[in-house]
Formats: structure tokens, C-alpha cells, sequence
């Protein structure tokens, strides 16, 4: 037992010094130029043992893998949201994100790298090749969670590859030499190849936890002295999330279930208790409507999530350094106007923003009913909930406005700032994240109300499912049998707050489930007006006017309608997060696959981007393949 307790000790004091080091590693095995690039590994330990065989060699590696990460973070990001609809340019905007917006970006981006994701997926073939994994402490294998890490974050950066270019060379050897890369015979494959191959080794590991080398290791200071801890479970991916993506992604639903399931009912992992306070979208905001009766409270608020140091709802992200000494930074914050690497703190908040939310954006957070309660008359009236179209409250949490102190007449303009990155990380993967893609492939498994389900009431007991008035059965038995079965009722975190309430208030009909009183928020009511909505679009949807008038819509109309509160949900909850352009093609491809006009509405969820090619073609979605 001492000995146990000594190796775990000092295998913690190497891990603490490589995660101190983190943000200063430079250190490179291959010194080629051009197209070794994607040769580059992270590791000194890589140099003295190459066959990886020392118990704390995963810490080593694993971590020098994070570093290859940090080189992929802000392209990850560009890539995935300047190509959606949410985020407008300015006219202080970079001129390689303008392209990435307008879809004209060609191989001289500098956010255009393959070769930045092969780094990743090398350093990742090379520890698979070299690791021994039969290494034990006690009867405790000590390498398994590493190496599931490791195949984690290749499956990953193949996830990236697949939605930013299509079809790339395909590997899971590491490659040490120039002449295998210039003489090779590499597999050419897109996302459905690749995942037949990656999702059965991962399934293997299914269920492993993350690393776990400390929960707030100090990774020193800003410029202007605010101080940065990182939580090493967050550097990782689960193997379960990771897998569900997969799955969801190439339309194997039931399986993404299981993924999202399994992580969620053995992680015991929740979305926080995030309700925004109630603001209105006027000029006066002291005045509340006439029957107003208070909010369900302001704390803690959405915005917190991002907060420095703060991993409530995060599971996964990229911690980048906290100045250009000390290793790779990120251009993030900066091009939504915060210079996370000023010299004091009043010299953050720059003018010259780049980044600001769309038109479709702003339309959209305005355009939602807000639900409050109505304002009793007596001490023993009932509250009541009504709703107001006051807009989603997520959009004034994570936004900060002045007028511009340079301008001085009425035409003074008004500077936004996105408040997202005052912590310098790239975000991969909330709780959120894995509710909202389970809500998808719930809906494309026939279960649209179990979807809806986590909207509206969050998971709570089986009294609340079994009283739920407009849950169908099929949906009832899926929850009742997941999450909260007797196998998983005490694992699981319950999910408090439902999503949707988090911006727009009462959506719960906890207190009279189905009955008058409720929320106003209700299944039925949600999908009959998108459907009227959608109705409009003869040319996307033709016949469904026709179906909407008669009150002879389908069971396929109904998903169809979901999907779309989905689409919606996900705008508002992971706005400038990197990733609307990649869930954009993933609803695409789900109606694709169902015989809707999923190109053709791609197109024109975007075209306020004027995209200088039609994406009604999906090989104008793909970026040319750099080296």
C-alpha cells in the first residue's frame, strides 16, 4: 500500500510539472518542414523512451497531445462559426475571417491548416503504437483511461477533418517519415468511412472516465494579473461523447442514444441551475408588464458558465495560454473585441470589434415568448403563467453594450461585446452539448416529445414523467428506463432546470402538470406554430400548407418541426461557440437523410453570409485540403 501511495505521488508531481509546463512546451521529436508538419509530436519523453512503457509516460504524452490541441483550437473555432449565420463582420474584421464568412476562403487562409488536425491525429497514432498497456498498480490498470483519452481525441480531430474538407487520407499508423507521407497509399475517406472504423475501437472503451491529474492546477497570470487554474478532466473528450457525435453525425441514431445515455447515467454530469433574470427589450427596462409577478429568479446567471476559471457545464475545452511568453495563445477573444492579453484590465475592452451578432441573431433571441408569472391579486390566488414576446434572456447575458466614448453627436454608435472568453478557453463540449445532440437523434428515432421533454420540464423523478399529460408512452418508457431506471435513478444528476427555461423563463408545468395554470409553453402548441411557420416556404416544404390547414400533418411533420426548435434551441445556447456551422450541416444532413431539401435549406439558412458559391452543392461546403 506504501508503495502504491508513493508511485501515485510522484506520478501527481510529474503531472504537475507537465501541466505547468503546458503553455511553455516547444519541443518537437521531427524537425522537417513543408509537409512534416503534421510529423510534429509534443513530448520530450518521447525522445529518451520511445516504446512508452514507464507508468507516468501517458501523463507525459497525453498532455504533450493537449499542446498539438492548442494548435488546432482557434481554427476549430473559426471554421465552425464564421461559416454560420449568427456572427457578422465588421469593418475592423480580419480579412481571413471575412472569407471564412462569405465562403471564399482559399488554401492562403491562415485558419485553413489539415495539416494542424494530422498533427494531433499523428501524436495520437504514436502513443496507440508505442503505449504498453498492461501496465498495473495493484490490480488497477494504469494506462486505460489515458489511452482511451488518447483514441478520444483522434476520433476528434477526424470528426474535424470530415466536416471541414469531406474526404481526407485516412490513418491510424503513425507516420515517422517524409517518404510515407509523399509516397503513400493512404485510404481517401469522409465521415461515414471513417466512423465504420473508429466507432468500434471506441466502443470498447465506452464507459472509461477521463484522466483526472488535479482540478485546479495553477497555469499562472495575465498581464493584468488575473490568475488561470486549469481542471485536467476538462483537457479531455469521453470516449462516450466522442462516440455519440460520431454516431449522430452519420445518422445512426439509436446508437448516438446509447452513447449520450451511457455518458450522461455513469459521468453523473448535469447542466447548471442557469436562469437569466428578467429584462425587457426597451428602452426602459424598469417597466414590467401590468400583471407581472416576479421572475423564477437571477441566480446563478448564464453568463457564469463562461467565467474565468468556472467549470459548471463544461466538459471538454482547449485551455490556451495566459500570455504570448508563456506558449500559444488564442486570436478568440480579441475578434469579438476583448484583448484577453492586455496590460491591465481597463485596456481589455477594445473598440475595434470584429465579431458582433447577425441580423438573424438578433431576430431570433427577440422573437421568443418570455414566461412569467402573472401577479396575484389575493395571498391565495394561484399564480398563473403568462408570456410576453419579450425575447430569449441569453442573449443579454452573454452581451455588454456602451455607446462609443469617441462619439459625441446622436449618431453616436453602439459597441457590442460577446462576453464568452474572458477565460481564454476554447470551449469543445458542455452538458448542454450532449442534452441538445440527444434531443436530436431522439427526434430522428420517432421520439419528438421525449426531445421536447428536456426543453420544457429537464429530468427530474418518475412522479413528474408519469404525470406528464402530453409525454406519449413510447416517450414515458424511454425515460423511465434510461435515467431513471432503479439502475440509474442515484446515478444520474438530475437535470433541474429545463434548457429552454434558461432564457425564457416559466417553460415548467411542475405545479400543474397539464393542467390550467400551467406554462403556456406546451409541446402541441410549440410544434403547431413552427409548422405554421415552415408552411410559409412552399419552395422547402411544398404540400405542408396544405397539410397545416386541414390539421392533417404526420407524424414526420411533427420531427420536422422539432428539429427545427432544436436548430433554434442550439442558436441561442451555443451562439459564438465555434460550432453553428458544423450543426448546421449536421440538421442538414438529418434531412437529407429523411427526403427533405436539406442542401437547399442550408442555402438558405445562409445566404445573409452572401456566399460566393451555391451551397445547395455540398462540395462548396468543404475548405481546400492545405498541406
Amino acid at each position: 500500500m506504501k508503495n502504491y501511495h508513493n508511485d501515485m505521488k510522484g506520478k501527481m508531481k510529474q503531472a504537475t510539472s507537465i501541466l505547468l509546463g503546458l503553455f511553455m512546451l516547444h519541443s518537437s521529436f521531427f524537425t522537417f518542414s513543408s509537409c512534416s508538419k503534421m510529423l510534429e509530436t509534443d513530448s520530450d519523453r518521447q525522445n529518451f523512451n520511445p516504446e512508452l512503457n514507464e507508468k507516468t509516460d501517458s501523463v507525459f504524452y497525453a498532455f504533450g497531445i493537449a499542446q498539438a490541441m492548442q494548435q488546432v483550437a482557434d481554427q476549430y473555432f473559426f471554421q465552425g462559426e464564421m461559416r454560420g449565420e449568427l456572427v457578422a463582420t465588421t469593418e475592423n474584421t480580419d480579412n481571413h475571417l471575412r472569407q471564412l464568412a462569405n465562403f471564399s476562403a482559399d488554401a492562403t487562409n491562415k485558419y485553413d491548416s489539415a495539416y494542424a488536425y494530422y498533427r494531433v491525429i499523428n501524436n495520437c497514432n504514436y502513443y496507440l503504437a508505442h503505449r504498453d498497456t498492461t501496465l498495473l498498480t495493484g490490480a488497477t490498470n494504469v494506462t486505460r483511461s489515458e489511452y482511451a483519452a488518447v483514441k478520444a481525441y483522434r476520433a476528434w480531430a477526424y470528426l474535424q477533418l470530415a466536416r471541414n474538407y469531406g474526404k481526407v487520407p485516412f490513418f491510424t499508423e503513425p507516420v515517422t517519415t517524409i517518404s510515407q507521407i509523399d509516397d503513400n497509399q493512404f485510404p481517401v475517406y469522409g465521415i461515414d468511412e471513417m466512423a465504420a472504423i473508429l466507432c468500434p475501437d471506441l466502443e470498447a472503451y465506452s464507459g472509461t472516465s477521463v484522466p483526472n491529474y488535479g482540478s485546479s492546477i495553477p497555469c499562472g497570470s495575465t498581464n493584468f494579473g488575473q490568475t488561470k487554474n486549469m481542471d485536467t478532466r476538462r483537457c479531455f473528450i469521453p470516449v462516450d461523447v466522442i462516440l455519440g457525435d460520431l454516431y449522430l453525425e452519420t445518422g445512426q441514431y439509436e446508437k448516438a442514444v446509447k452513447s449520450y445515455v451511457t455518458y450522461l447515467t455513469t459521468e453523473k454530469v448535469t447542466a447548471p441551475a442557469v436562469i437569466a433574470p428578467f429584462q425587457l427589450r426597451n428602452e426602459d427596462e424598469s417597466q414590467y408588464p401590468s400583471d407581472f409577478g416576479g421572475s423564477i429568479g437571477s441566480s446563478p446567471s448564464y453568463s457564469s458558465i463562461f467565467s474565468n476559471n468556472n467549470t459548471v457545464d463544461i466538459i471538454s475545452y482547449i485551455p490556451m495560454s495566459v500570455s504570448r511568453v508563456r506558449g500559444t495563445t488564442t486570436n478568440v477573444p480579441y475578434a469579438f473585441g476583448y484583448d484577453y492579453y492586455a496590460l491591465s484590465s481597463a485596456a481589455c475592452w477594445q473598440e475595434d470589434i470584429q465579431l458582433v451578432p447577425s441580423k438573424a441573431y438578433t431576430s431570433l433571441a427577440e422573437s421568443f415568448e418570455y414566461y412569467y408569472y402573472k401577479l396575484a391579486q389575493t395571498s391565495t390566488t394561484r399564480r398563473d403563467v403568462t408570456s410576453g414576446t419579450y425575447g430569449d434572456m441569453r442573449s443579454l447575458a452573454i452581451m455588454q453594450t456602451r455607446r462609443n466614448s469617441t462619439v459625441q453627436n446622436e449618431d453616436e454608435k453602439e459597441l457590442q461585446w460577446i462576453n464568452k472568453y474572458q477565460s481564454g478557453n476554447i470551449i469543445l463540449y458542455r452538458a448542454s452539448t450532449i442534452y441538445l445532440h440527444l434531443c436530436e437523434a431522439l427526434n430522428r428515432i420517432g421520439l419528438p416529445d421525449a426531445a421536447f421533454a428536456f426543453l420544457k420540464e429537464g429530468i427530474n423523478d418518475n412522479d413528474t414523467i408519469q404525470a406528464n399529460t402530453w409525454l406519449s408512452a413510447e416517450g414515458k418508457q424511454f425515460f423511465l428506463s434510461t435515467f431513471l431506471s432503479e439502475k440509474n435513478g442515484e446515478n444520474f444528476y438530475k437535470l433541474s432546470d429545463p434548457i429552454h427555461q434558461r432564457g425564457c423563463g416559466i417553460t415548467s408545468d411542475r405545479q400543474y402538470p397539464g393542467a390550467q395554470g400551467a406554462s403556456p409553453y406546451q409541446f402541441a402548441t410549440e410544434i403547431g406554430k413552427k409548422l405554421a411557420k415552415l408552411a410559409e416556404n412552399t419552395a422547402l416544404y411544398p404540400g405542408l400548407a396544405s397539410r397545416v390547414t386541414a390539421n392533417a400533418t404526420t407524424k414526420a411533420d411533427t420531427i420536422m418541426a422539432m428539429e427545427e426548435l432544436l436548430c433554434d434551441e442550439e442558436a441561442m445556447e451555443f451562439c459564438f461557440e465555434g460550432t453553428r456551422w458544423y450543426d448546421l450541416m449536421r440538421f442538414a444532413k438529418h434531412k437529407n437523410r429523411a427526403g427533405l431539401q436539406g442542401n437547399a435549406w442550408l442555402a438558405d439558412k445562409l445566404k445573409a453570409n452572401e456566399p460566393t458559391k451555391s451551397l445547395a452543392e455540398e462540395q462548396n461546403w468543404y475548405l481546400p485540403f492545405k498541406k
